[in-house]
């Protein structure tokens, strides 16, 4: 039995493959891993070379001195070790489960590669796809092959995700860690407003308008300046569309978020009141050197000029790209007088470098200590040394300033506050003097109009022909009021006074009726 076993052994031994069958098993892997999983084909046949070429070194236990190669367009392989030639049967099969997981390896850090590469060509474009599923508040998006992530913190405030939701985003970050890659999509990224317009707007995808600037505060406002390089298209109409038809779908995809389109100009003294509508804009005064710009606007507009927690004035600060200061022409000249009088006790100060400050829209301490002293002399008459010393007395005594400056205005608030409350006294006093003054001369005519028809109430000769009331009245009317004068005197001329009365009612009632 022991020999027939060994017979039958020997009978089932396997052949042998052919190495044109192999060479063709190697093309439809490759084949496969280039459609399924986007890796390149030299990618794959590096990965099978080195893996064959790791499991002969394992096997016949050595470092080097194994060749293998792979034909690329047959997929025949060739592997020598020395001058003996090898083949599958040769490794057996512990060294091919080593290639096996070599070859694994090798494909997932090149698809791992490939995905990296894709998206970050892609990043800050526009991508869709499908929620799988919500973890945390962070929605988990399916590409297609790939998987991304969604946060919390890059969601517009108030949506939510339910598996199943399609959704469009941009893509935000795309980080490698290990073999693995991490896909990070944003909507709260100022990129995605302007990927929207990209594919809403068709003068915009073909560049005709461009978008120059962008600013946004996720879920509340946005302000976009654009520009048209064809002087028929109006670059504002074409975006907003007649009746808002274009921009509707924008505003629905960002949950109802505000869109602000201004026109862009290459002049800030332009841009900036546009970029601050609907405020009216009284001036603008522009230093690149701090990049601030001070904007004057008159009183009534100052609220609409900051915006709803300065939201207006913040964003029109992104959009041109300067610190943009709000302020009144009466707080313009308080700020102005309080520079040159605190820059009059500067080191080396003059008449003439107090104006140049000044004049180059330095305000304050702190203003100065972002400059070195180099910079100082560039619009100044002073030294290097001169200017460094400048520059370290204002980093010394800039928070006394701002102290100052805060105390000033503490008391200038306290001061208009005590003249608001008087005037709101005096103007109470004033209506409250008015109204005594009226309830007087109402007094006065209610008790000359009681005078003048009493004597008709007591029954008196009423009118004449012409409707006029009896000039004189009647005997009786007066005895009724001599008695009522007596009245005052004694207790039985009061009840004197009672009878009389009745006695008098009685009569007018008889003669009444």
């Amino acid at each position: 039995m022991a020999v027939r076993r060994k017979k039958s052994e020997e009978v089932e031994a396997p052949k042998p493959k052919d190495p044109a069958l192999i060479g063709k098993e190697v093309m439809a892997l490759v084949n496969s891993m280039m459609g399924e999983r986007r890796i390149k084909d030299e990618t794959v046949f590096l990965a099978l070379e080195s893996a064959i070429q790791l499991a002969a070194l394992r096997h016949f236990g050595v470092e080097e001195g194994v060749y293998c190669a792979i034909d690329r367009s047959t997929g025949v392989i060739t592997a020598r070790y020395g001058e003996q030639e090898l083949s599958p049967e040769t490794l057996g099969r512990i060294a091919a489960q080593s290639a096996k997981q070599v070859m694994i390896q090798k494909f997932r850090e090149a698809e791992s590669d490939t995905v990296f590469s894709e998206y970050s060509a892609k990043k800050g474009d526009l991508v869709q796809g499908s929620v799988t599923r919500v973890d945390a508040g962070t929605a988990i998006v399916s590409l297609g092959k790939t998987e991304s992530l969604l946060p919390r913190s890059e969601q517009i405030p108030g949506e939510s995700f339910h598996p199943s939701d399609r959704v469009k985003a941009v893509v935000y970050e795309v980080k490698k860690n290990g073999n693995r890659v991490k896909v990070v999509l944003s909507r709260a990224h100022p990129d995605f407003v302007k990927s929207l317009f990209d594919e809403e707007i068709p003068e915009i995808a073909d560049r005709t308008i461009d978008i120059r600037a962008i600013a946004r505060e996720a879920g509340y406002r946005t302000k976009l300046a654009v520009s048209s390089i064809d002087m028929k298209v109006d670059c504002v109409g074409a975006c907003v569309g007649i009746r808002g038809s274009r921009i509707k779908n924008i505003i629905e995809e960002l949950n109802g978020e505000r869109i602000d389109i201004v026109r862009w100009n290459d002049s800030l003294q332009v841009l900036i009141p546009n970029a601050l509508q609907p405020a009216a804009i009284s001036d603008v005064f522009t230093y690149p050197r701090l990049g601030r710009a001070i904007v004057l606007v008159e009183e009534d507009q100052l609220s609409l000029a900051i915006g709803r927690r300065g939201q207006n004035v913040r964003l029109a600060s992104k959009l041109v790209g300067l610190d943009l200061e709000i302020m009144t022409a009466d707080e313009l000249g308080i700020s102005l007088e309080r520079a040159e009088r605190w820059f009059g006790q500067l080191p080396h100060s003059s008449e003439e470098i107090i104006q140049s400050l000044v004049g180059e829209g330095f305000l304050s301490y702190n203003d100065i200590a972002s400059i070195d002293g180099q910079t100082l002399t560039e619009f100044t008459s002073l030294t290097l040394e001169q200017g460094e010393e400048v520059v370290a007395y204002a980093e010394d005594y800039s928070d006394t300033m701002e102290d100052a400056v805060r105390e000033e205005q503490r008391q200038a608030d306290e001061a208009a506050e005590e003249s608001r409350r008087a005037a709101a006294q005096a103007e109470a006093d004033e209506a409250a003097a008015a109204m005594a003054e009226a309830n007087r001369e109402a007094d006065a005519v209610s008790e000359a109009e009681g005078g003048e028809s009493a004597p008709v109430a007591e029954g008196s000769e009423a009118t004449g022909t012409d409707g006029e009331v009896a000039s004189e009245p009647s005997e009786e009317t007066s005895s009724v009021g001599d008695i009522a004068a007596e009245s005052s005197d004694s207790p039985a001329a009061s009840e004197e006074t009672t009878v009389t009365n009745e006695t008098t009612a009685a009569a007018d009632s008889g003669e009444t009726a």
